[in-house]
């Protein structure tokens, strides 16, 4: 029984992007068999078994013949379960159990149930961007949800039958109909507040000011001082994911196989790794190549809570992402580049006990032991880290008694402020929020401010990526108080930031 070729359209996940493969099918006589070749993984062969079973299940012939199928282009690696619709698709196809005709302009992906049915695979969303861009639409799972827009149709196998025998055609599904509301329509979701924080103005301070000038930011207390509830709630200060941010990072989620729900409601990323993660697990790698924790928070807020914990190799590795905002994974079959564009946010006890500094309690630790805790962290991090407060225990009247302050809304209210007219200074000016070749001038210091930052400067012996820094976190305090010129008491409370510092 010989029969053409076929050759049906899908695609392979490499890093954040889907790149298009053909599924080419061969019929030829010999001993009955499914051969898969193009370079796949075990889980691409494995496509095998599970082919056979749905084609027997929904009602075809399983063709007693030497199948041979390959994925093209055969030097790319070819990884995941997707593979399933577009083989199956092709052989039938290729054995003449329904027309090739009735394919055209679709692009086939995602992984088959044992009864026929078909399951969502990883990547839905650089699926849908690769069909947009191709001018195809996607079959896919029913089940599959994407954004408005993102995808042009989903069909699956049992609307794939009604092509045997040349009854009818695949049915037409309105634009984004596979989901357009994403994994759940947006609905009214309780958020933590800040206004649950009791007596720690200073801190929200700090937050309010690294959210508004997106700075690092490293709080420094005794256990129970509140550091992790205020480290939850940075993400409701943030102003909401713009169009291009949320499309970034539903790519990178969906790619991870990770939920897209929240980033349709435009809520920025938290990422809150345990300080036993692996470097892989922090800036992404494996096999395949996978993002990271910090690609993950691309757009939103990393937390590394017990930031000494964490091995020093691990944390080292975020120097150059945090430079960056990228992360470049070098592999035998190329470069993997994951974009991790996010605000860094880490709590850390002041020596291993948590009680150096703390009032209440009296440290148990040996010099040598705080010593040691603190250099855990390293000197070239810490200078990535702009704004360093200390947290202290709140009062335990203010804690049972409960107290009102400042919330969520209002802080927000100062951030987008600052980031309006920071965006309305740089415009008028054309200045950069940087510091260039103009040095602190650039930011647009008043002359006394200059010269009290250069003094205390040579003073802290700061180096160059301190006085940018700096500099940079004047510049966004002045912004919040609606100043073109960077005063004194920016400077002052910039680096009160700058020198508090316990690790």
């Amino acid at each position: 029984m010989g029969s053409p070729d076929v050759r049906i359209p899908t695609a392979t996940l490499r890093g954040v992007e889907a790149v298009p493969v053909t599924v080419e099918v061969s019929v030829s006589g010999g001993i009955p068999g499914l051969s898969i070749v193009g370079m796949p993984d075990a889980s691409v062969l494995e496509a095998r078994s599970r082919v056979r079973c749905a084609i027997k299940a929904c009602g075809y012939k399983i063709p007693r013949l030497h199948v041979t199928v390959n994925l093209a282009p055969a030097e790319i690696r070819k990884t995941g379960t997707a593979f399933d619709l577009p083989i199956a698709v092709a052989v039938l196809a290729a054995t003449g159990q329904i027309p090739l005709d009735g394919l055209s302009g679709l692009l086939f992906v995602g992984e088959l149930a044992l009864d026929g049915s078909v399951c969502p695979s990883r990547g839905a969303v650089a699926h849908a961007a690769l069909a947009e861009r191709e001018g195809l639409s996607l079959a896919c799972s029913a089940q599959t949800r994407l954004p408005l827009g993102l995808s042009t149709g989903a069909y699956g196998i049992s609307a794939i039958s009604r092509l045997r025998a040349g009854v009818g055609e695949l049915p037409p599904l309105a634009a984004g109909a596979a989901g357009a509301g994403g994994e759940g329509a947006p609905g009214a979701i309780e958020r933590p507040d800040f206004s649950d924080v009791v007596d720690q103005d200073m801190a929200k301070r700090a937050m309010v000011i690294a959210a508004a000038g997106r700075h690092g930011m490293l709080m420094v207390g005794p256990p129970g001082s509140g550091k992790t509830m205020l480290a939850r709630r940075m993400p409701t200060i943030l102003p909401p994911l713009t169009d291009a941010e949320r499309s970034e990072a539903m790519l990178i989620h969906s790619v991870a196989g990770q939920p897209i729900a929240p980033l349709v409601r435009g809520e920025r990323p938290f990422r809150a790794p345990h300080h036993s993660i692996s470097m892989g697990g922090l800036v992404g790698g494996g096999r395949p190549v996978m993002p990271g924790e910090v690609s993950l928070a691309h757009g939103g807020v990393l937390f590394l809570d017990e930031l000494p914990e964490f091995a020093s190799n691990v944390l080292q590795s975020l120097r150059q992402p945090m430079e960056d905002h990228e992360v470049r994974i070098v592999r035998v079959d190329g470069v993997y580049a994951f974009p991790c564009d996010f605000q860094l946010v880490a709590a850390a006890n002041p020596c291993p006990c948590g009680h150096l500094g703390d009032d209440a309690q009296e440290c148990t630790c040996s010099p040598a032991r705080v010593a040691a805790y603190q250099g855990r962290i390293g000197g070239p991090l810490m200078d990535r880290i702009d704004v360093v407060v200390d947290v202290h225990r709140p009062a335990s009247t203010d804690v049972i008694r409960g107290s009102d302050g400042i919330g969520s809304a209002e802080m927000l209210d100062q951030v987008m402020a600052a980031r309006e007219f920071a965006s309305w200074r740089e415009a008028r000016e054309g200045a950069r929020h940087g510091m260039g070749a103009r040095g602190v001038a650039g930011l647009g210091f008043q002359p006394d401010a200059c010269a009290f930052f250069v003094d205390s400067a040579e003073r802290l012996a700061l180096g160059g990526r301190g006085i940018a820094r700096v500099g940079r976190v004047a510049r966004t305090i002045a912004d919040m108080d609606g100043h073109e010129l960077v005063s004194r008491d920016d400077v002052g409370e910039a680096l009160q930031y700058r020198s508090r510092r316990q690790l």
